[in-house]
């Protein structure tokens, strides 16, 4: 039997572990959905701050959390705690994903020295779909996390699944997916082993309930 971890905060909606995914995962049933933005392995939880004709980025102190991808035997449970799942970052990850026809793209709306979109990995038996959104997004949402993803993207992500009505991410950083769930009266569920963004994830959720046009 899997210890039961309690949770580091929790409403009507959300539920938060300030914890490792691995421990957390095998206490839980299964939920309909895992939307999330695991670590790719490639050392971009810290960077300095810059400034350009684009307005730059802010700086993040390194963590290490970044430095190496989870395994297969993570992805694996990751998988099967969920009906559906959306990966972003599923380039790199490709040797442990089935291959799969329904990819969600981001474009950044910006053509620039950084990367043009992302790629997520899906379960959705669709033909691949695009999102056009300026990266800029991100900054008006607040960013307090280097890799955050803006709300609307995963807001767009959950809408491709309107029977999900309960939301797993295993890599929650700063709560994103959990917010974007809470805006569309779903339940989500949020796993993430550093506590300072375990911390602003709470905050996220205790803000009212945004209208959606």
């Amino acid at each position: 039997m899997a210890e039961v971890i309690q949770p580091y905060y929790q409403d009507d909606s959300v539920t938060i572990y300030n914890a490792d995914c691995r421990e957390v995962l095998p206490t839980l049933d299964k939920v309909d959905l895992v939307l999330t933005d695991p670590p790719y392995g490639i050392g971009r939880d810290g960077k300095p701050p810059s400034t350009s004709s684009h307005g730059g980025h802010k700086g993040y102190e390194f963590m290490g959390w970044d430095t190496n991808r989870p395994s297969c035997e993570t992805f694996e449970r990751i998988l099967s705690a969920a009906s559906d799942s959306v990966i972003w970052g599923g380039n790199y990850f490709a040797d442990f994903l089935p291959p799969q026809r329904g990819w969600l793209v981001w474009d950044k709306g910006q053509r620039i020295d950084q990367a043009d979109g992302e790629l997520a990995w899906s379960t959705q038996q669709t033909p691949l779909r695009i999102y056009t959104l300026n990266r800029v997004a991100i900054a008006n949402d607040g960013a307090v996390h280097p890799t955050q993803k803006p709300r609307s993207l995963m807001r767009w992500c959950i809408g491709f699944f309107p029977d999900a009505q309960t939301i797993l991410d295993p890599f929650m950083g700063s709560g994103t997916t959990l917010r974007a769930a809470k805006d569309l009266n779903r339940k989500a569920i949020g796993i993430e082993i550093e506590e300072r963004y375990c911390e602003i994830a709470a905050k996220r959720m205790s803000q009212l309930v945004m209208e959606l046009k």
